[in-house]
């Protein structure tokens, strides 16, 4: 992993990936001048997000794609787009949820708790939503003891946790899908072989 993270970006997309953690951290600065504290915060809550891609040596097209899902996701709570657009919230939950449980799933691909990539697709479809419905689960937890302890006028109803953890559950089995077809993992690379051959001596 440690060989991932530092290989430096060689094709156009590793560098629009790269390019999309520095607006992250560009958005922490950017929401302390311009809006809250709070809002600064959420923000900074992205960006260990933005690396895990590169941590875990996902694909460049991958990195990019989930990398706009979270800082759109960060975002979206600055400038109040889940209660001015009623279908928005929806949308994140599904798109947000496949990419990261897609994104835990080559985590554990990596740590050797699932099957590689050369497991039945059915094994990788039933994994991925699994872990979307865990992920969803957690974050209504999160919200709700945001709601009960920091912020009261954070929006959480019976409804609306069950509906987001639907969509998200709905969202990781597409993307568990799509993972039947296409590989967002790159191939380890010389010095990871030659470490992870090291460990299993």
């Amino acid at each position: 992993m440690r060989a991932h993270f530092l290989r430096p970006p060689e094709t156009l997309w590793e560098w629009v990936a790269d390019g999309i953690r520095v607006i992250g951290l560009l958005s922490v600065i950017a929401a302390f001048a311009w809006w809250t504290v709070t809002d600064a915060g959420i923000l900074a809550l992205a960006l260990p997000a933005l690396l895990v891609p590169r941590l875990l040596g996902s694909t460049a097209g991958f990195d990019v794609v989930y990398g706009v899902t979270v800082l759109v996701a960060a975002w979206s709570n600055v400038i109040d787009l889940y209660r001015s657009v009623a279908w928005w919230d929806i949308l994140v939950h599904v798109v947000a949820t496949g990419l990261i449980a897609a994104a835990l799933h080559l985590a554990f691909q990596r740590f050797r708790i699932a099957p590689g990539p050369d497991a039945p697709r059915r094994a990788t479809v039933v994994l991925v939503t699994i872990i979307g419905l865990a992920i969803s689960a957690v974050w209504e937890m999160i919200e709700w003891l945001g709601k009960t302890f920091l912020a009261p006028d954070i929006f959480v109803t019976y409804q609306d946790t069950i509906g987001d953890m639907a969509v998200g559950g709905l969202g990781s089995l597409l993307v568990g899908i799509l993972l039947t077809r296409i590989t967002i993992g790159r191939a380890a690379t010389p010095a990871a072989d030659r470490k992870e051959s090291t460990w299993q001596t």
